[in-house]
């Protein structure tokens, strides 16, 4: 029975012979088949063809073409994946865009999906999520297309009848003014001296003046009718006003934390930055993320993941002055933009939000889970730009995380 040793010599003699040199690359690729070709079990080998197994479609292609057959070969096409920063971000992203803009229904189902993939990224390159993606924007065009529809044919309402109700009325006034002209030349023509002709002329101006207030009183009558017609699709347009509002706060904020959207987050980040750069206002980045969330959704099922996601967006949110900023920016990751005096104000605040989170434990039905935090702080002024600031806030989050979690971690080490 072949050993470890004669594959291995084997696997010598088959290079020397094809005067192949025993590099790392050429030496595994040359030793799995040998140990392949006399049916001997090696886990390395088997460990890569595992590997392969998991890959996309797409990357199965391009081991096919490119011939890998090592670990060395497989390298480069896995490091051209998404990292998981970047996952993350994609994932809230398409998160928000699969919400109707305009309609501000948003079913349960929809709502599912977004908390799935928020929690877990990594779906996003399954094929069947996909299919789910592309199911959603369908039914998000649909919707806004009927809502668009329903609209727009509410404000046609209104410009038909406000259009008919003054035609009338020009029409009714027109009429008035036509009978009002024809009495005038007659008076001109009138004849005085003789009695008949004022008798005749009386009559006319008394049913002229019938005809003018039957006419005014149609004309009053059709526009009180219009102005009850036209109030009513007023209302509806004030409805209208009220509900894309609506949809716009909806469009603005987490639908399940109520803090800012990653999207809307990134506006007024926008305008801190700039105001920074301006006046030189300093700000605080405070990465947040809550220790072990995973464990949380596989132990107590992901309604009272919700309710952890929630409750912590709660305590920031209260934490927080009206002047600052708190958003979502993906999964149980959160983020705040602090502005301050000095860094003791920042200190202040973050053992506050963990003195709350530890001291407490979050209720779910008879439920009662106890969490933590990690967090990464750094300052806007000890960057050369925003995107470097939040960029160092994301490393000493990870640092924190990595280094036992439960803790808060300034740019000058500074732990609390």
């Amino acid at each position: 029975m072949a050993t470890t040793d004669d594959i291995v010599k084997k696997t010598l003699i088959n290079l020397t012979n094809k005067s192949i040199h025993a590099t790392p690359r050429a030496y595994a690729k040359e030793y799995c088949n040998v140990a392949h070709s006399i049916n001997f079990t090696v886990d390395e080998c088997l460990r890569f063809e595992e590997i392969l197994k998991q890959l996309s479609e797409d990357e199965k292609f391009e081991v096919d073409i490119n011939g890998i057959e090592t670990f060395y070969d497989l390298i480069p096409l896995l490091l051209k994946r998404v990292s998981k920063e970047n996952i993350n971000n994609m994932a809230s992203i398409i998160s928000e865009s699969l919400q109707p803009s305009i309609s501000i229904n948003l079913d349960e189902e929809l709502h599912k999906f977004s908390i799935k993939i928020g929690n877990s990224p990594e779906l996003l390159f399954e094929n069947d999520i996909q299919k789910e993606i592309k199911k959603f924007i369908e039914k998000r065009i649909n919707l806004d297309k009927t809502e668009l529809n329903k609209k727009a044919k509410e404000i046609a309402q209104v410009i038909t009848v406000m259009t008919k109700f003054l035609s009338e009325a020009i029409h009714t006034n027109s009429q008035g003014s036509s009978n009002i002209s024809e009495i005038a030349k007659d008076i001109e023509s009138l004849d005085t001296s003789n009695p008949e002709h004022l008798s005749v002329m009386q009559g006319k101006l008394v049913n002229a003046a019938k005809s003018i207030e039957t006419a005014m009183t149609k004309s009053t009558n059709t526009l009180k009718n219009g102005q009850d017609k036209v109030q009513i699709l007023e209302a509806k347009i004030q409805q209208l006003e009220k509900e894309l509002d609506t949809s716009k706060k909806e469009s603005e904020f987490d639908h399940l934390t109520g803090v800012l959207t990653r999207r809307a987050y990134d506006r007024y980040a926008q305008k801190i930055d700039d105001n920074f750069n301006r006046n030189k206002v300093d700000f605080a980045v405070i990465f947040f993320d809550i220790d072990h969330f995973k464990k949380v959704n596989d132990t107590y099922g992901h309604d009272a993941g919700d309710v952890v996601l929630s409750t912590f967006a709660k305590v920031l949110q209260r934490s927080t002055r009206d002047l600052d900023v708190v958003g979502r920016y993906g999964g149980e990751e959160f983020i705040s933009l602090i502005h301050f005096n000095d860094i003791e104000e920042i200190k202040t605040y973050v053992s506050r939000v963990k003195a709350i989170v530890t001291e407490h434990k979050f209720k779910y039905d008879n439920l009662k889970i106890q969490i933590t935090f990690s967090a990464g702080v750094t300052l806007r002024s000890q960057n050369k730009s925003y995107n470097d600031t939040v960029k160092k806030a994301d490393e000493l989050l990870y640092q924190a995380k990595q280094t036992g979690r439960n803790k808060i971690i300034f740019k000058d080490g500074t732990t609390l």
